[in-house]
Formats: C-alpha cells, structure tokens, sequence
C-alpha cells in the first residue's frame, strides 16, 4: 500500500476498510488544498461535493439576513464536512475557510451513496457527529438567551481548548490562528467587548495572547468566569 494510503487507513473513519474497501473508497476521491483564507465552499453554493479534513484547521461561518457573520465552529482534521447530501440539502447551509493551510479529500456528491455501502459505518459517524453539533448548537442557543458576555466568552474558550487545544509546560494553547473578531463572532458580542475582557484576563494571568493566538493558562480561573454571577446584570 502507498504511503499516503497507509496514513489515510489509520484514521478512525477508514480504519475498518480491507485494503481494497479503503481503494474503493478512495476511487473518486481528490486530495485537495487550501491556502489560509481560502474558501472550500460558500453559503448558498450548490453542493457538489463533501470532503474529509486530512490536516489543518477550518471555520464554519454563516450569514444572518441581516448582514452579520456567526462562527458556528471549527473543524480539525479527521472529520467529515460539507456533508450537505447526506442531509438531503442541495446547497451549502454555511461557508468553510481554511484558518491555516489545509488538505481535505473531497468527492462528488452523487458518491455519498457508494461511499455508503463500502464504509458501512458512515452513516452511524454522521449521526453521530450531527448529534453532537445540534447538542453544541443548542448550548450555544442557551448560553446567547441567558448568559453575560463574560460567561458566553469563557465557554467559547474552554470548548475550544477542550476540542483543539494542545498542552504546554504553562497551560492549554489554541493551536490554529484565532482573532477577536472570531470570538466576536462565536459568542455574539462586539470586538471592543471581547477585546476588554481577554486585556483584563491576560492582566489577572488567566492567559496570553499573540498575533490570532490564544493560550490559556489558568483553566480554573477561566472556568470561574463561565459560572453564573451572583447577582446579575444587564448583558
């Protein structure tokens, strides 16, 4: 087997291929790459393909009627995207943009029923990563209807390190290129707000901050922001 095959089998969605399953399956596939800011696919695209991230960092972003952008979520490699066909969409609910330099597989989307029947487990993967997303969707939802914007922004930042985040000999660093307008845009506030409260967190040593870089380096004391406030106020 080829190396490039070789890595491809380790992951978990073809790992329990034989080698001429993962063959077939890969058949109609193209390895694919994108150079940070480059758009794999836009809202309101016609879907033609689905894709699986290989390496690299995407955001999820979509367009309210009103203009604004939302961050829905982040995708890391290993993971399925842009499965529009598999949720009987015709075109692309949200956009992906690669954050870094990435590499996906992409497949027309009139494979998503092949490649079906030759991973049997496929559809058994897209519940439950559909599942997880409406779960997160749902949080989310919750946390905008009744949380402060200091609450809404230390959760966005412990999902992201719980997902994504890397340990270091100081804490927990967000490993792909994360701005305040991204977190903004997560957690439906304004970019002086978000950048008030991460200056006054990076003053109290809960975290440092770079160029689109986020390192948390006091989990507990960041989780104390996303508890409920004794007395509330207005958001």
């Amino acid at each position: 087997m080829p190396p490039e095959l070789e890595l491809i089998a380790r992951l978990p969605l073809f790992s329990p291929l034989s080698d001429s399953e993962l063959r077939e399956a890969l058949a109609h596939a193209q390895e694919c790459h994108f150079l940070k800011g480059e758009f794999v696919f836009q809202q309101g695209e016609p879907a033609r393909h689905f894709f699986f991230l290989l390496g690299g960092h995407l955001q999820i972003s979509q367009l309210t009627p009103a203009g604004e952008r939302v961050v829905v979520r982040y995708v890391c490699s290993g993971e399925l995207f842009g499965i529009a066909r598999a949720m009987a969409m015709s075109h692309f609910p949200a956009s992906a943009v690669a954050v870094e330099d990435s590499c996906a597989l992409r497949w027309p989307s009139a494979q998503w029923e092949p490649l079906s029947r030759v991973c049997t487990h496929l559809t058994e993967h897209v519940v439950q990563a559909v599942g997880k997303r409406l779960q997160d969707a749902h949080q989310r939802i919750r946390e905008l209807s009744t949380e402060r914007v200091e609450q809404r922004l230390a959760h966005a930042l412990l999902r992201l390190a719980q997902q994504f985040g890397r340990s270091t000999a100081t804490g927990v660093s967000i490993d792909f290129p994360l701005s305040r307008q991204n977190l903004a845009e997560m957690t439906g506030t304004t970019l002086h707000t978000v950048s008030r409260l991460l200056s006054a967190w990076k003053e109290r040593g809960l975290l440092e901050l770079g160029r689109q870089h986020v390192a948390l380096l006091d989990l507990d004391g960041i989780a104390r922001y996303a508890e409920p406030p004794e007395t509330d106020h207005a958001r």
